[in-house]
């Protein structure tokens, strides 16, 4: 007799499967976790008088910290189809080894070129890891526990920022800028030997799943692609004009949320007066918020199976919310920060849903370039984001032109969602094995 699974009741008698999100999410976490690290610490550092230390301009502070984009930009897509066809554990490894060296790198540097070359390689170097696994999540989960799946790699996010913005912080007071970018660069080596030794590319490579239980996983995986429509060539996904939508929606997104996290430091400190040791701590505030935020809105997409309809109000209410801190700024800066907190919970808590839309919508031999092309328009977003509200910062002396464009940016984001055709959402269909 054939066994009935749906999206809302997968695989629940194999209870050893239950060791997935054991094994699979921790890992996943602690290395997107530690990729942010090494991005979003920058941030601080500038906050800290990297310019000053440096002898550079902000608008040179700015490149610099817009260089990274461009190489995340430019390798995602080769990234992501070297691991389709290669293997993706390997290159996560090569990945994060190197990410380490350079990111210790940009507290030893002093030249204003050579710091933005550092910044574009560990672009380069990080450029591969949301694509690729995202991709490995996608043959280790279930529709129906995908969103979830995707939030807590995605929790890497918020939670890094979270305790990296209170503890750099610290050891910036401590220890100096340049040497807390060196010791935050060690752990990214460390965790890659761990990574190689324990990650496996497929749930049949591994030696802690019975063999049953794999094959019935396989099973579900190859009867839920079954329903996906044939997409035969990477070419063919990647001009659809869904796929192009997504594009172009992540790069409104990213532009606000880049922005955001790279100059929020900077404007609670002036805004607040306090010392880097308190920014930190306040800095973290909306992080923390939002990491609940983001595990409830998975939980909803999941149970629901909505995508989209998930997606959108959350990004509306983030954009309202930052055009709130637009006009309290400069009058009031509890008003403002509040308005921070609901903006970076709101722009955060979605991720996990929007990441499930795409292998809904694509077959597995597209999947991760799909998916890279996204997160490179998120990525030229971040480029264009980090660079205008630091540019704006510099030429106008204060954050409100950032936030104004940061505002506008998310709320169009919200609104080209509503666009996507309703086929994005998918009813719960049984799998038949």
């Amino acid at each position: 007799m054939k066994e009935t699974y749906t999206a809302d009741t997968p695989l629940k008698q194999h209870a050893d499967l239950r060791r997935r999100f054991l094994f699979m999410l921790p890992a996943v976490f602690i290395t997107y976790s530690l990729a942010y690290l090494d991005r979003a610490n920058f941030g601080l550092g500038a906050a800290a008088g990297l310019a000053e230390t440096l002898h550079i301009t902000g608008k040179q502070t700015s490149l610099i910290s817009a260089s990274f984009f461009l190489g995340y930009f430019l390798f995602q897509i080769p990234g992501a189809a070297f691991a389709r066809k290669h293997g993706a554990a390997k290159l996560v490894f090569t990945a994060l080894f190197s990410w380490g060296v350079l990111a210790s790198l940009t507290g030893v540097i002093h030249s204003f070129w050579l710091l933005a070359l550092d910044r574009f390689l560990i672009g380069v170097a990080e450029s591969i890891i949301f694509p690729v696994i995202l991709l490995l999540l996608t043959r280790w989960f279930t529709k129906g526990e995908r969103s979830r799946a995707n939030t807590f790699l995605i929790l890497g996010n918020p939670v890094t920022v979270l305790w990296m913005s209170a503890l750099t912080g610290k050891l910036i007071d401590s220890l100096g800028w340049q040497m807390t970018f060196i010791v935050e660069g060690i752990p990214s080596i460390v965790w890659a030997f761990v990574w190689i030794l324990f990650i496996k590319d497929y749930p049949s490579q591994t030696g802690w799943l019975k063999r049953e239980s794999v094959a019935t996983l396989d099973a579900v995986l190859l009867a839920e692609q079954a329903q996906v429509a044939e997409v035969k060539a990477v070419r063919q996904a990647l001009l659809r004009p869904d796929i192009i939508l997504l594009a172009v929606q992540y790069f409104c997104w990213s532009l606000g949320v880049y922005g955001f996290v790279l100059w929020l430091p900077t404007i609670v400190r002036q805004g607040s007066g306090q010392g880097m040791g308190n920014t930190g701590l306040l800095t973290a505030i909306p992080y923390a918020v939002a990491a609940a935020l983001m595990l409830v809105a998975s939980s909803i997409s999941d149970r629901t199976m909505k995508r989209a309809s998930v997606v959108w109000p959350f990004l509306m209410m983030g954009g309202l919310a930052m055009l709130g801190s637009y006009f309290a700024s400069g009058k009031s800066f509890t008003v403002a920060f509040l308005c921070l907190i609901v903006a970076g919970a709101c722009m955060y808590a979605p991720y996990g849903p929007y990441f499930a839309i795409i292998p809904d919508r694509v077959p597995k031999n597209v999947t991760g370039e799909v998916m890279a092309m996204i997160n490179s328009a998120g990525a030229l977003g971040g480029f264009v984001g980090s660079y205008l509200v630091g540019w704006l910062q510099s030429a106008t002396g204060g954050p409100k032109a950032g936030f104004l464009l940061m505002s506008v940016a998310v709320i169009l984001s919200s609104l080209l969602i509503l666009l996507l055709p309703k086929q994005a959402e998918l009813s719960v269909q049984p799998v038949r094995i």
